[in-house]
């Protein structure tokens, strides 16, 4: 990985949206400062498009498409994204699967929450489960004490015999019935909803994280950045990202909005 201030100011130039993880990539010690929340509105500002990019359930995704300043969320995954449409004064809401198909398996995914916490002890549901639409989240470290590396694997590995995919977050597993990831729903909501070809154009965009199951957006896009506390997954990663800022979490965000905005500021 390389280091950020390698990013050229050319390439920084041509970025037109932003797109970015929440926990541990915008939030500090679970905590949104107030220097990542103004990096997300300077961007904006500054004529960017910002997409929010999470694992967080639908009911934290409605808030934040009606009230943070983001342009739009892809949530639980991929299961989703919402809009906040300010012209109509309405949030529009797109799902993958069919309320049925969800409905079918949430029923799954209750035996399995069953089995899992039965199985490995420590580990509980999370707390925003209540919130989730497709998905179920395993908390591994967020609510309670950090699980050894290979209990959090142990459940991964519950989750895929069941035939479901699982993805590891910096304090989640969660796992759904389904093929989609974080990018299969972001290419769909870049198409819907601001008419761009995410193939076409992915440089583009940025995308920043900081964890596995930011992945496939780090192999994806060429400009991907990770937060420096990303080195703590580096071995656990299917991908990496082209750069790495110094600072971790909220202040590594931060320092590549300004980065972002400075190269905007110089070409315009």
């Amino acid at each position: 990985m390389k280091s950020l201030d390698q990013f050229s100011i050319v390439d920084r130039q041509r970025v037109r949206c932003v797109l970015t993880d929440i926990d541990d990539t915008l939030t500090t010690d679970g905590r949104l400062t107030a220097e990542a929340y103004g990096a997300l509105e300077a961007l904006q500002k500054q004529g960017l498009l910002v997409i929010a990019v999470t694992g967080r359930p639908a009911g934290w995704c409605d808030h934040i498409a009606r009230m943070w300043p983001v342009d739009a969320v892809v949530g639980e995954n991929g299961a989703f994204y919402f809009r906040y449409d300010a012209k109509q004064h309405k949030l529009v809401k797109r799902f993958l699967l069919s309320g049925e198909e969800r409905a079918a398996n949430r029923r799954r995914l209750e035996l399995l929450q069953t089995q899992i916490l039965s199985e490995v002890p420590g580990a509980a549901l999370a707390s925003d489960q209540l919130y989730r639409e497709a998905d179920l989240a395993i908390d591994f470290c967020e609510d309670v004490a950090p699980l050894p590396w290979s209990e959090v694997e142990r459940i991964v590995g519950l989750f895929t015999a069941a035939g479901a995919t699982a993805k590891i977050s910096s304090i989640h597993v969660n796992g759904w019935f389904g093929t989609y990831d974080k990018l299969t729903m972001t290419r769909i909501m870049m198409d819907e909803c601001f008419g761009l070809d995410l193939d076409r154009d992915k440089a583009s965009f940025v995308f920043v994280g900081d964890s596995p199951n930011d992945a496939p957006m780090f192999a994806f896009f060429p400009h991907a950045v990770g937060v420096a506390n990303l080195v703590q997954f580096e071995d656990r990663l299917e991908a990496h990202p082209t750069y790495v800022t110094d600072a971790p979490c909220g202040a590594g965000f931060a320092a590549l909005a300004n980065a972002l905005i400075a190269a905007h500021i110089i070409g315009t």
